[in-house]
């Protein structure tokens, strides 16, 4: 596997529409695993075939969700429903993210590396990833449709806030410990 060089933006490849797969063949999964790798090498979430100068309609995903890496080949978003707003990034848009609005859920038609359709259903952040991977499959960037740039400041206070979430959470989860840890667990957070 190889390490493939991202383009960023400013590269007019990345505004090009990609062209169907139509070969699911030894070079197909050559470009989905160098992809794979690539995406993780840079700590992303997802990676269109654009990012890295070829036109073709294949993503990869992994969220980290523990459902592992996800290949799409030609997807189609068939159908959406309601909205979120959320925090994007890219690795063509190095140094820069913005507010994103994208729908709750989805359902995307997709062939696997072998050909085999598959639909997958989405909701949350994996609905936005998709969404994202598809845009760049269109030519498109997220920086064309944010609902606004976020700042430094603005992302040091969502990661606070995020921060927040997470030890509420584990308070949450100490309280449904037996008594007597509970006890101890309360002592310790409000030292």
């Amino acid at each position: 596997m190889a390490i493939r060089k991202v383009l960023e933006i400013g590269d007019p490849k990345l505004r090009e529409v990609a062209k169907e797969v139509k070969k699911f063949d030894i070079r197909l999964h050559k470009l989905l695993d160098d992809m794979a790798h690539t995406m993780q090498q840079k700590e992303g979430v997802g990676l269109a075939a654009p990012q890295v100068g070829i036109l073709r309609r294949v993503a990869v995903i992994d969220i980290n969700d523990g459902e592992g890496l996800r290949e799409l080949i030609n997807p189609v978003i068939m159908n959406e429903e309601g909205e979120q707003q959320g925090q994007e990034g890219c690795l063509s848009v190095p140094g820069r993210a913005g507010l994103v609005t994208r729908p709750q859920k989805l359902t995307v038609k997709a062939k696997d590396r072998h050909g085999k359709e598959f639909k997958l259903e989405a909701e949350g952040f994996l609905a936005r990833a998709i969404c994202h991977e598809y845009d760049h499959l269109n030519g498109r960037l997220y920086v064309d449709i944010m609902d606004r740039e976020l700042t430094q400041e603005d992302l040091e206070r969502m990661a606070t806030e995020a921060k927040r979430r997470v030890y509420r959470r584990a308070n949450t989860n100490n309280k449904n410990v037996d008594e007597g840890d509970n006890a101890v667990e309360d002592e310790t957070h409000n030292e």
